[in-house]
């Protein structure tokens, strides 16, 4: 069988030589997919743009709107003179954010009654609305603490806290939603290049009428596929390796695990994602339709069945179970855990085994209908 792959390999990769669009393909987009969403894809809500109206002007209503500032999270950006004016910032998107101050506020507080405020939140973005809310949660009960604590102390009680609580934030201790998001971009894009890469490479064979040649040939269909996976799997390989070095030096995510099981782990998937494109390889018959078919089968599973973007427990059943037609979900759970977390097999090993059986199934139903080609 090696006297077989051999041939195949070294003709695969004087083929991958001579198209540098391929050899660009393997190496260089994966680079600048991971530039150009590591730094657009962003789930961190920040410099939230708010406006006030103050109906009352006072001192406590100044400092009630300081303590939004020195939060870090609001750019105070309009100070409104009219209420109806706070529709049309939100409408217009100029701001996220109108915080309203009623009059009679500081009255109500010195008078040690409860004040209500309102806050006026653009709902349009449903995940950046809740957390705008939560930081302006957070900073009025935070306000709402230091009154208590005045309060207390002119009536000579000291104050305490009954329940108080630590928190200690493992793997990403910077909340940085980056160090996330890069180990699916990661396994975004390893799929999507691998698939669409290996898509074309039995179609070129078709177009050229080549494949006559290689039906007469003594090779068997599987030293075919497989010779036809081991230059792309190691050009793979070699652009997962720039891709975790770009990914160090832009957005600063160290792999805690070991880089042996990591790398391991990626030959698995790289190999799942080449058996794909194989697949789509003997089913078209061009390479434009091969092209269109590993774009579906790898772009849209990959970002929306994987967990990449959306978590996979909060979807329909029928969406979890399809999800596992997915290889990208498995190697994602490889990935975190030895990307961010530093774990051993221990805590995958069940995913490393569904990658082998997704492999198994694939380069199977491959030689199968090569040899129905062949035939």
């Amino acid at each position: 069988m090696f006297r077989q792959l051999l041939p195949i390999i070294t003709k695969e990769f004087r083929q991958i030589k001579r198209d540098r669009r391929v050899l660009a393909i393997l190496t260089l987009v994966p680079a600048m997919l991971l530039l150009l969403n590591g730094y657009a894809l962003n789930f961190d809500v920040r410099n939230i743009k708010m406006a006030v109206y103050d109906g009352e002007k006072s001192s406590q209503s100044r400092e009630l709107v300081s303590s939004f500032l020195t939060a870090g999270y609001f750019e105070y950006t309009e100070h409104l003179t009219d209420y109806s004016m706070a529709q049309s910032l939100i409408d217009e998107g100029t701001v996220k954010l109108v915080l309203v101050i009623p009059p009679g506020f500081s009255r109500e507080i010195i008078s040690g009654r409860q004040t209500s405020i309102q806050l006026l939140v653009d709902g349009m973005d449903a995940n950046a609305a809740a957390t705008i809310i939560g930081y302006a949660q957070a900073v009025t009960q935070q306000y709402s603490q230091q009154i208590i604590l005045r309060n207390l102390s002119k009536i000579g009680r000291k104050s305490y806290i009954p329940v108080n609580y630590e928190a200690r934030i493992w793997y990403n201790p910077e909340m940085k939603s980056a160090k996330f998001l890069v180990p699916g971009l990661i396994a975004f894009i390893l799929a999507i290049t691998g698939v669409i890469a290996t898509a074309l490479s039995i179609v070129k064979e078709k177009e050229r009428n080549t494949i006559e040649q290689i039906d007469v040939s003594p090779i068997k269909p599987l030293s075919l596929i497989v010779g036809k996976m081991i230059p792309y799997a190691i050009i793979s390989l070699v652009a997962a390796a720039l891709v975790l070095i770009a990914a160090y030096f832009m957005f600063d995510v160290q792999v805690k695990g070991s880089l042996v099981m990591l790398f391991f782990a990626t030959l698995l998937f790289v190999c799942a994602a080449l058996g794909q494109g194989l697949l789509v390889s003997t089913i078209a018959d061009s390479q434009q339709v091969a092209f269109q078919i590993a774009s579906v089968v790898s772009m849209l599973p990959t970002m929306i069945l994987s967990g990449f973007m959306f978590p996979i427990k909060s979807m329909p059943l029928f969406l979890q179970i399809i999800s596992n037609i997915t290889p990208a979900k498995f190697y994602l759970v490889i990935m975190r855990g030895i990307v961010l977390k530093g774990v051993g097999i221990e805590a995958f090993w069940q995913q490393m085994i569904y990658l082998l059986i997704f492999i198994t199934v694939v380069v199977t139903i491959s030689v199968k209908r090569f040899k129905q080609h062949s035939v």
